[in-house]
């Protein structure tokens, strides 16, 4: 069974929560009538939390028709949506624009109020963002929305926001044994006002699996965006070498409870302080018997710590959370699509 963790007073997710970015495009052709087979799948063996965008394009869409094709199953489950104004929009971005965007949600989703809005601000040196995160709070008191998140915030704006008054429940960011740069400082202010970490990134697309072990490193264009988003991430790291020790260290440990590589690296996570659960990223239900076996291992203090001697040898990715990304000219940031919305 799926293990669950609690956010709030009667609001729980199950800690794995069904990604959505991989049926937005740029993984590979997507069929509505499979997706929501698929859903169906992932609700059935206890995955009830939903990640998507108001920038992902037709997945809010595709949600909605699953909730009206499976209404049994529907009545299960929470879905995270975000709220990412474009960023030609920030200067802008008023209470009517903000409304307008959520309104838009909630019609794709066929609901009357959201479960989790979670708010990305692209840019900081357009200095709004407190004052459309209180936004949001007008209509979350307004009934349109249950509970505001953030995602990849910094930990000084992050602070500003929750200094206003805004009830932020989580905190949705990248964070993995490859990439921790939330345990820097973000960990300790999620614990201190009780943000529940919501982790993407955690098998980085791929290839913390068997796919990659023993593999030579990657050249040339990759398969798709999410490989090439991680790529960069495993080169802040360390050398392919050190990646390599790390999958040989996490086989053996995944051979020992009988699973794969990617259970063991989202366990791992999952058993650092404040996650409250981990965002798989799926074009199918391929992987869900994999996925279920999260609920049956636990990983001993030793393995935990076999890993963390591989881990503490990186040498990035450094600096607060998202900060590499937000460099629109550098290597993370010039792959970022900025303006879906329109």
């Amino acid at each position: 069974m799926i293990p669950r963790h609690t956010l709030a007073p009667g609001y729980d997710v199950s800690r794995l929560i069904k990604g959505g970015w991989h049926l937005a495009g740029g993984h590979g052709a997507v069929d509505p009538l499979q997706a929501r087979r698929d859903m169906a799948a992932f609700v059935e063996a206890g995955i009830t939390s939903f990640d998507c965008a108001d920038i992902y394009t037709g997945v809010e869409e595709l949600i909605g028709s699953f909730r009206r094709e499976y209404p049994a199953l529907a009545r299960q489950i929470r879905v995270h949506t975000k709220f990412v104004p474009d960023l030609d929009r920030l200067v802008d971005a008023d209470g009517a624009y903000v409304e307008t965007i959520i309104d838009r949600s909630l019609a794709r989703l066929g609901v009357e109020q959201l479960d989790l809005v979670q708010f990305h601000w692209w840019d900081y040196s357009v200095a709004r963002y407190v004052e459309v995160a209180l936004e949001l709070e007008r209509l979350r008191a307004k009934g349109k929305i249950a509970h505001i998140g953030v995602t990849n915030f910094d930990l000084p704006r992050l602070t500003e926001i929750v200094a206003a008054g805004v009830p932020v429940l989580t905190h949705q960011l990248q964070y993995s044994l490859v990439d921790a740069r939330p345990a820097q400082a973000m960990v300790g202010f999620c614990q201190q006002h009780g943000i529940g970490l919501l982790c993407y990134g955690t098998v980085l697309g791929g290839f913390l699996s068997e796919r990659w072990l023993g593999a030579a490193e990657p050249v040339g264009e990759l398969a798709n965006r999410s490989l090439t988003k991680y790529r960069l991430i495993i080169e802040d790291f360390g050398p392919w070498a050190l990646l390599q020790e790390l999958l040989g260290v996490l086989a053996g440990i995944a051979r020992s409870h009988h699973c794969d590589i990617a259970t063991v690296a989202t366990l791992a996570v999952l058993a650092r302080p404040q996650v409250a659960a981990a965002i798989v990223g799926a074009t199918s239900a391929a992987h869900l018997p994999a996925h279920v076996r999260l609920g049956e291992v636990v990983l001993m203090a030793e393995e935990l710590a076999s890993i963390a001697q591989v881990t503490a040898r990186t040498r990035g990715p450094r600096g607060d959370v998202y900060e590499l990304e937000r460099d629109r000219t550098g290597r993370h940031g010039r792959i970022m699509k900025y303006n879906l919305n329109t």
